[in-house]
């Protein structure tokens, strides 16, 4: 398989599948996101959480004021509904946490944490900081998709785009992307499904580098 084709065939951003607008800038696109980033950080199936993150969408809970309005228990029962049984006590309580703390520090608004953040590290220590539940992981998988929305997003990444890297000799992801010219962002997410779906898992998936 050559490079394109591997970057066009894995490569889909989860907020563009999920048919999230970012490069609207938005706030409440931006929260869509960032939800859906809080669900695909857990070590769950993909589609369990695409599954749960549309349960939210079709509840309409999907900004901080709705998830805080919802509560613990109308939480729980989402995830419940969405197959995130594993994680659904842990997970409601982290999303009250974390999107309560975004509605006191920022008015709910992630564009004003971005705009308070000195540099790409600060951004990354803002999101953190949200609470004990945000760590390396979910900062990289939502900062992942800002690429190019947020000009401080620079993620590092995550252990599983890690392993694909490594598979294909790749030590930094945007020069690599600017010389095959493809975009960043989807060779990240083929590198992360490489890593998740085949390497993990011992099978090979052949690509060539032109």
């Amino acid at each position: 398989m050559r490079l394109r084709d591997f970057v066009k065939q894995y490569g889909q951003p989860f907020s563009e599948m999920l048919g999230i607008d970012l490069k609207s800038r938005k706030s409440r696109e931006i929260s869509k996101w960032f939800l859906a980033s809080l669900l695909y950080s857990k070590p769950i199936r993909e589609s369990t959480a695409t599954i749960t993150y549309q349960v939210f969408e079709e509840s309409g809970v999907l900004s901080p004021a709705e998830i805080l309005k919802t509560g613990w228990e109308g939480l729980v029962s989402m995830l419940d509904e969405g197959g995130y049984t594993r994680y659904d006590f842990s997970t409601a309580t982290k999303l009250l946490e974390v999107f309560g703390n975004l509605q006191k520090k920022y008015g709910g608004d992630l564009n004003r944490l971005h705009e308070a953040a000195a540099d790409s590290d600060d951004l990354a220590k803002k999101l953190m900081d949200l609470g004990k539940g945000i760590g390396a992981t979910t900062v990289s998988v939502f900062l992942r998709d800002m690429r190019g929305i947020w000009p401080k997003a620079d993620p590092q990444p995550s252990p599983l785009v890690r392993l694909g890297m490594r598979e294909l000799g790749i030590k930094d992801v945007e020069k690599f992307a600017d010389k095959k010219g493809v975009d960043a962002r989807w060779l990240e997410t083929a590198l992360l499904r490489l890593g998740k779906d085949y390497v993990k898992r011992g099978k090979v998936l052949k690509i060539r580098p032109s």
